[in-house]
């Protein structure tokens, strides 16, 4: 196969001193999928920001069909034929899709192209739907499609500008296991006609099915380029983390105890007074781990929210230990031994301006293990932080350096260590791996079953299935802010099943899902 880029000895250091990228080199073929894996940190994203133009190397050189190449910006990128479909979709909802599509790059006509010609928007878009088999209605409105559609209409964005090499950022993120079977046969069809394909992920199941290469970083340097059909999960994970990671989630037979969380009957509205939750109820005892399944966007946020007092309910009670505390603050109900992991660890999670060990104590900084009327006990707090740190393997300097300083790997054990220090009886875990990778996933999920198996209550909400499926003893599915099934995780239970609940295909009878 011919290759179609070169990365050679890219470094990229930061004004801060930061080293992203230390002497990377990446070879990509023309016509195949290639995978691009590493931990957090290890300079994946700097180096997809520098083939795209969006960073400027501190060293090294890139070519491009043999040619050297020099990228001063996306628009030099995509006039080569790179596109690049980002994590978070960058979509006007309000938009039509063909509207979406042709955004800044409209058809025109009449004197001087003054005129936006509508009708050939609609024929080119309908004709690249019908060229690449990607199904969609070019009239309908962003807003108003699923998660796996619009992840199609970023794909015809970037061929509708000529794209031929394509960088996928975490594609399959927010799919259900349908939507990603569907975006797979998409990439397969693309290579088909001779597109390439750069695919970055920490789902190594997916790079097995789908990638015909795969080049490992750690720490900023290639470590190794595999043929996908000669290696195993096994053998990247060790490369990545630099240790074998146990990728089948060991836990101890269930010991159901007391009910912890009962909703009934529970209603809630987004910001903008549309009904999120539509009359949920639910039970979660103490040993157990309900998990919470459903493409985004369907009401998981708000259930996190009204439990943990961030949002208003709008009917129905939240009994906790049989207290009803429905219109209690947020401070009172963490102070009922209620730990809360926010989806968003930057935004609700921390506070990146303070140090790791004011994280740390965010919620008790006022209580006497810690001050001493008004003075911080800075020794004892230096003590606490080196313990978490050590026992959550937070790597960082000292427990002075600032949290928005971390990766977000360790930013997020942080956050996770500050709540299981409470040991909380009822535990809400809100995406708690997202964009962690696998060395930090297994330790995360170990340390969410240690809290089951000691007695607590876990209410496990992820976009991932697979986690869903690992940790969970038992599964909720939540679809247009209705829980439409509860199931038990039996061995059993497949991907799929639970699949066709998320998308609204398949729906349980309402008692059975309030069990």
């Amino acid at each position: 196969m011919t290759v179609l880029l070169e990365m050679r000895d890219i470094h990229k250091t930061y004004p801060n001193g930061t080293i992203a990228n230390r002497g990377v080199n990446l070879e990509v073929r023309e016509g195949e999928i290639h995978a691009l894996v590493g931990e957090n940190g290890a300079g994946k994203s700097t180096l997809m920001k520098i083939l795209f133009g969006l960073e400027a190397p501190t060293q090294g050189e890139i070519y491009y069909k043999g040619e050297p190449v020099q990228f001063h910006g996306p628009r030099d990128a995509i006039q080569h034929g790179l596109g690049m479909v980002h994590q978070h979709f960058m979509l006007a909802p309000s938009l039509t899709v063909s509207e979406n599509i042709v955004l800044g790059d409209e058809p025109r006509k009449g004197p001087l192209h003054m005129f936006r010609d509508r009708n050939k928007e609609l024929e080119d878009i309908n004709q690249l739907i019908k060229d690449f088999g990607l199904k969609l209605d070019p009239k309908a409105v962003v807003e108003s499609i699923s998660v796996g559609q619009k992840q199609r209409v970023e794909i015809l964005k970037v061929l509708f500008r000529g794209a031929k090499l394509i960088i996928l950022d975490e594609p399959t993120a927010v799919l259900t296991p349908q939507e990603t079977d569907e975006l797979f046969d998409s990439l397969k069809t693309l290579v088909e006609q001779k597109y390439t394909i750069i695919f970055i992920t920490h789902k190594l199941r997916e790079v097995m099915e789908i990638s015909d290469r795969i080049t490992v970083l750690k720490a900023g340097k290639t470590i190794q380029t595999l043929e996908t059909k000669d290696t195993s999960q096994e053998e990247i994970s060790r490369l990545m983390v630099g240790r074998d990671v146990l990728f089948r989630v060991e836990k101890q037979e269930q010991v159901l105890r007391d009910m912890v969380l009962e909703l009934n009957h529970v209603n809630a509205v987004d910001d903008k007074g549309v009904a999120m939750l539509k009359d949920v109820s639910l039970k979660v005892h103490g040993g157990e781990i309900f998990g919470i399944a459903g493409v985004e966007g369907n009401g998981q946020r708000e259930l996190v929210e009204v439990i943990t007092g961030m949002r208003k309910a709008t009917g129905g009670e939240i009994l906790y230990f049989n207290e009803n505390i429905i219109g209690k603050s947020i401070g009172e109900i963490r102070n009922l031994k209620i730990g809360h992991i926010p989806e968003d660890r930057q935004t609700t999670g921390a506070c990146l301006t303070s140090t790791i060990e004011e994280n740390l104590i965010l919620d008790v900084y006022d209580h006497p293990e810690f001050r001493f009327g008004p003075f911080m006990k800075h020794k004892r707090l230096k003590e606490f932080a080196q313990v978490l740190m050590k026992t959550f393997d937070v790597r960082a300097d000292s427990g002075e350096t600032l949290a928005g300083s971390l990766s977000g790997g360790n930013l997020q054990k942080v956050v996770i260590a500050r709540e299981l220090a409470k040991n909380p009886k009822l535990l809400i875990a809100s995406q708690p791996t997202r964009g962690v990778d696998i060395g930090a996933i297994e330790f995360i999920h170990r340390e969410i079953i240690k809290k089951r198996d000691q007695g607590a209550a876990v209410l496990l909400v992820s976009a991932e299935l697979s986690e869903i499926m690992s940790l969970s003893d038992r599964i909720g599915v939540l679809y247009n802010g209705e829980l439409v099934a509860v199931l038990d995780n039996t061995p059993d239970l497949t991907e799929q099943e639970i699949g066709y609940y998320m998308l609204g295909i398949k729906k349980a009878k309402q008692e059975a899902a309030s069990q």
